[in-house]
């Protein structure tokens, strides 16, 4: 098997162009490509497929092999694959995935891609549709309890389900600890991506995320939008925000009026070979 590896702010995942070669078993596929000592080291595999109602459909996979609706950062790494290997000339394309149709722009220097702005669409807040057990309407600073300690947390869907709780410090956060609480609670009937954020000021925050079947990621692009649309309905931050991630940062602005989230980030490729 062919395959690429890209990252976006260091989220990276094993990309496959489904054009050209075909996957047999993409659950155990992922999660043997995704371990970092007998496999080549991932967060996921992303398989880029023809689409009948889009330029192209992404189909992803977490490193324990479950299927995911939506990658912020594997999407843009999508757009840069797809032009940079000349699949398209095309600068805005449009992306079928398991989470809807999204549309990407593509910024393009020396005949690369280096930065993408996508189109992630509107924030999904009632609890039903997440889904959270937890909120009326919406979920918007509603108390839990994880591990005996109590949390205020907001539940946003981008296509895939989060909780955002605010924190003093990210930095010394015992991740490893508490995100697979979050993931697996009861409340969570799908499981749920937990991003703990620091507010610094009105247009920059700081964010660690836990991913569902993943784990701690260096960075997480649908995370980063629901991070941001939590940080408006609690009135923390404006509605452009630099969200400072461990990988680097990504641009996340909440068009509050239209209802839409746009992602500007970058997109790298690491290295490409055959497995």
């Amino acid at each position: 098997m062919k395959f690429t590896k890209m990252h976006g702010c260091g989220n990276d995942y094993i990309y496959v162009n489904c054009f050209e070669e075909k996957v047999e078993n993409p659950e155990k596929t992922a999660v043997f490509v995704s371990d970092r000592h007998f496999g080549i080291g991932s967060d996921g595999l992303i398989l880029i497929c023809p689409s009948e109602t889009g330029d192209f459909r992404m189909v992803m996979y977490n490193a324990d092999g479950s299927e995911g609706e939506m990658c912020g950062n594997a999407i843009r790494c999508v757009a840069k694959y797809v032009y940079d290997h000349g699949m398209t000339e095309k600068t805005e394309i449009s992306v079928e995935t398991k989470a809807g149709m999204k549309y990407l722009k593509l910024t393009v220097e020396d005949g690369k891609v280096t930065w993408v702005r996508v189109n992630m669409g509107a924030p999904v807040l009632e609890p039903a549709k997440i889904p959270v057990k937890l909120g009326g309407e919406r979920c918007i600073a509603e108390r839990m309890t994880v591990q005996g300690k109590e949390y205020e947390v907001t539940a946003v869907s981008m296509g895939n389900p989060h909780v955002v709780t605010f924190v003093e410090n990210t930095k010394d956060l015992p991740l490893q600890e508490i995100g697979p609480a979050f993931e697996h609670h009861e409340l969570f009937p799908n499981r749920i991506n937990t991003e703990f954020v620091q507010v610094l000021n009105d247009k920059e925050i700081n964010m660690r995320v836990w991913e569902r079947g993943s784990g701690e990621t260096l960075a997480c692009g649908t995370g980063a939008c629901a991070s941001v649309v939590a940080c408006v309905l609690n009135g923390k931050t404006g509605h452009e925000v630099t969200v400072h991630l461990l990988g680097g940062d990504l641009l996340i602005h909440y068009d509050e009026e239209n209802d839409t989230v746009w992602m500007t980030g970058p997109a790298s490729e690491i290295c490409h070979g055959e497995i």
